[in-house]
């Protein structure tokens, strides 16, 4: 039981490190969100997976944390996905050449148009 918590342990850091990775390399913040909650979540729940299997005592904690886990990094990432969209902020496209997307786009002044736009 020991070699298979191990090897669980040594799975979900590899998806940890993964993710680390996929944060620091994916072009935009919609695709470092969903990098980092899909291979997080998934080393998590192996890293705990393996944790219990080391120490079967601690059954029950690790499974609490895992559900807590498993609950609040899909809610979380799309709460937070869908607030940056409805901010404005624009998903990546390949058709940008490369360039990185704005951090927001400009909203038109509330007061009406400029004087420069006429």
């Amino acid at each position: 039981m020991r070699l298979i918590g191990d090897l669980f342990l040594l799975l979900g850091a590899t998806f940890l490190a993964l993710g680390a990775l996929g944060i620091v390399r994916m072009p935009d913040v919609y695709n470092r969100i969903q990098a980092g909650t899909k291979s997080v979540t998934l080393g998590a729940v192996s890293f705990l997976l393996g944790v219990a299997l080391v120490h079967p005592a601690w059954w029950a904690k690790v499974l609490c944390i895992a559900g807590f886990i498993l609950f609040t990094s899909p809610v979380g990432s799309s709460t937070i996905a869908r607030a940056l969209f409805q901010a404005g902020v624009r998903p990546w496209r390949a058709d940008d050449g490369g360039a990185p997307a704005p951090a927001a786009r400009q909203l038109p002044d509330a007061s009406g148009p400029s004087a420069t736009e006429s």
